[in-house]
């Protein structure tokens, strides 16, 4: 999404999981935010779609807007459902695998 974009979205009222729908096969993102202070990102994945294990430098949140979904951090597993949240420290490993079809907000907080 380019800024003129993200810029549409300022001042309106949204359903923010209405940003992002599912695509058969994948895993499909929305940049809502992006700034040298952070991003919010919209994320949809297809039902057995996963984002493998990775590290960010900084620490994120996610929040779970509706389905579920099974997260790893450091070794350890949840199952996370529409209305929960996470935050992932910065540098340690995660990774997130739909169990259903979900979607979810990641916010990341540079600095």
């Amino acid at each position: 999404m380019t800024d003129k974009n993200r810029n549409e979205l300022k001042g309106k009222v949204m359903t923010i999981g209405d940003l992002v729908e599912y695509q058969p096969g994948t895993v499909s993102s929305r940049m809502v935010i992006n700034n040298s202070a952070g991003s919010v990102t919209v994320f949809s994945f297809d039902d057995g779609e996963e984002i493998s294990e990775h590290t960010a430098p900084f620490d994120a949140m996610v929040t779970i807007l509706e389905g579920e979904c099974s997260v790893r951090l450091s070794g350890e597993f949840f199952l996370m459902k529409a209305g929960e949240t996470i935050i992932f420290p910065a540098n340690e490993p995660h990774a997130v695998s739909a169990v259903t079809k979900f979607k979810m907000m990641l916010v990341m907080i540079k600095g």
